[in-house]
């Protein structure tokens, strides 16, 4: 492995956060999806996908064509769960939670959860450069 401690310990954490976000759907959906993956965008921002987390009921709303249904319901289901994904997110990078966001792409099956982290030291922060340096 070539890879930094720090660059395998934030590898760990993102494999955590996806477990945990593919353990949050299984519950709330009753589904476990295919594949999730999470990662840092810059340093504050967490991106989560989800793919492959359809119930059998909304990949039939899919096959008709009722694509506005599954967002309603997904919007609907993703807000009123946002504490358990802000609680977490913060549990597990030990950073707080200052902005949410959540989509759905009926035409893929692909589920997105984007947080958006308060400044501060921590995961996905750039290492300090010291002007002396």
């Amino acid at each position: 492995m070539t890879g930094r401690p720090q660059d395998l310990a934030h590898g760990a954490l993102v494999d955590d956060l996806a477990a945990e976000m593919m353990r949050l759907y299984e519950k709330e959906f009753g589904l476990l999806a295919a594949k999730a993956e999470c990662a840092f965008v810059g340093a504050d921002a967490l991106l989560c996908t989800l793919e492959g987390s359809f119930t059998p009921a909304e990949q039939g709303l899919a096959q008709t064509g009722q694509h506005y249904r599954i967002r309603e319901v997904r919007q609907v289901f993703q807000y009123a769960r946002e504490t358990q994904f802000r609680e977490a997110v913060e549990r597990i990078t030990g950073r707080e939670v200052r902005g949410f966001a959540s989509g759905t792409d009926t035409h893929e099956d692909i589920s997105c959860e984007v947080f958006y982290l308060r400044p501060g030291d921590g995961p996905g922060r750039p290492a300090t450069v010291d002007a002396g340096s």
